[in-house]
């Protein structure tokens, strides 16, 4: 019996891989724009980083973790979000003590248990970012704007901004009293998850996807009715900017996002075609969470985008992302010529310019399907009657034009040719 993969996993081969390279590339040039710097950390932490962090009561925690005891004795998980690992090494490597903000951006798997379907997997790929000091109106706007750049970048459109406000932990006591009132005569309505949730965290009932239960959800109360006046004031002002910088919005009083850390703004941003699956990102405050997991009382803001969920948006609009040729030059050998092609290959790589060759004694004809199938730009032929006029032929795989040129001059065609190592296939 052949080994296959594990269930809610996925090959990433060829083109799909090319395209989740490109998003990535896209996405860390814009980062860097923005004056965003990289971290990596960890594929598993302490579980307990988790349980603080994300909330006991969240579905993750409760259900969704890869969990296991190593020899040592001591629990560990696989890591299914990218904010609380990333919290944890910013106070371990003591970052609050440098320049403040701290603008950090990652790009890593995530591992979750959950039902596996349309672009979402129990491994998958994230790129997110978190600003950690500072409370100012003007990050939330930064952050909610660098998602949406990001998006239409890759040729995404008619992307729809949902925005709420959780408000602080006092709001939310207040918040969280009030939902447990209006829950109480409904309980046997509740689906067995929600009955839970309305004592350890009732906000959670605004996630569940039980029909029923949104349908009860939708008379419940509202945060906006239990907001402070910092908490009013921060979202008008966000509110504001957004009006003021030319984003459209949608108020939605039911956002409440997955994780317990979230407080004040939390977003998301939804795509038109991927059916019910159709966030494609989001994120929010989380100014408690610092000082959850040790730390002094820091706000921070951050947000987090699948990749997958991307290049499937990408595919259901048709969407022909940029990638680059895996081959700008085959070279191509008849009749004892392999060694000084080889040479040439060597020489071609030297200079930046990807190159190949057959290393599977094909014909000529072979050769030439092969460099269709790797997508060369140019083929460069060498023969017996080549080597001894000191020439190669250079075949044009775009328009089909073919022409000779000196081998010495190989050097100087390939650098002006292929300036940065890449081929303009529209040039």
């Amino acid at each position: 019996m052949k080994i296959k993969m594990p269930r809610g996993t996925s090959d990433i081969i060829f083109e799909k891989a090319a395209k989740k390279q490109y998003i990535e590339r896209l996405a860390i040039d814009l980062f860097e724009q923005f004056g965003y710097r990289p971290i990596v950390t960890p594929t598993f932490e302490h579980t307990e980083l988790f349980q603080r962090g994300i909330g006991e009561s969240t579905d993750i925690v409760r259900k969704e973790m890869y969990t296991f005891e190593d020899k040592g004795g001591r629990s560990l998980t696989l890591r299914p979000e990218g904010t609380a690992p990333v919290v944890r090494a910013y106070l371990e490597h003591g970052l609050a003590s440098k320049s403040l903000p701290a603008k950090l951006y990652y790009c890593g798997q995530m591992f979750r248990y959950e039902r596996p379907q349309a672009g979402r997997y129990r491994e998958f790929w994230q790129l997110g970012i978190e600003v950690l000091g500072s409370q100012d109106a003007l990050v939330d706007v930064e952050v909610i704007l660098l998602l949406i750049r990001f998006l239409e970048k890759i040729g995404l459109k008619d992307l729809e901004l949902h925005l709420n406000s959780m408000g602080c932990l006092v709001c939310r006591k207040s918040f969280g009293e009030a939902l447990r009132k209006y829950l109480k005569d409904k309980m046997e309505l509740l689906c067995i998850d929600c009955k839970k949730r309305v004592n350890s965290n009732p906000l959670r009932v605004f996630d569940c996807k039980n029909k029923k239960c949104q349908t009860i959800m939708k008379k419940a109360p509202l945060i906006s009715d239990f907001w402070c006046e910092s908490c009013r004031g921060h979202f008008e002002t966000v509110k504001s900017i957004l009006d003021d910088v030319g984003i459209s919005y949608i108020l939605n009083p039911a956002l409440v996002r997955g994780f317990d850390y979230y407080t004040k703004t939390t977003f998301e941003v939804r795509t038109p075609y991927l059916g019910a699956q159709n966030a494609l990102g989001g994120g929010g405050r989380y100014d408690g969470l610092v000082e959850e997991l040790g730390g002094s009382p820091t706000p921070a803001i951050g947000w987090a985008i699948g990749t997958e969920r991307v290049i499937m948006a990408t595919e259901e609009l048709n969407i022909n992302l940029p990638l680059s040729s895996n081959t700008d030059v085959f070279v191509a050998t008849i009749d004892g010529a392999r060694e000084e092609g080889f040479k040439v290959l060597n020489f071609l790589r030297e200079t930046g310019v990807s190159a190949d060759m057959d290393y599977g004694n094909r014909s000529l004809k072979g050769q030439m399907k092969l460099a269709n199938k790797l997508r060369a730009s140019y083929v460069i032929i060498l023969g017996p009657d080549e080597l001894k006029k000191g020439i190669c032929l250079i075949r044009n795989m775009n328009t089909g034009d073919q022409s000779e040129m000196q081998t010495s001059k190989i050097s100087r065609w390939a650098k002006g040719e292929f300036k940065s190592g890449k081929v303009d296939f529209n040039g």
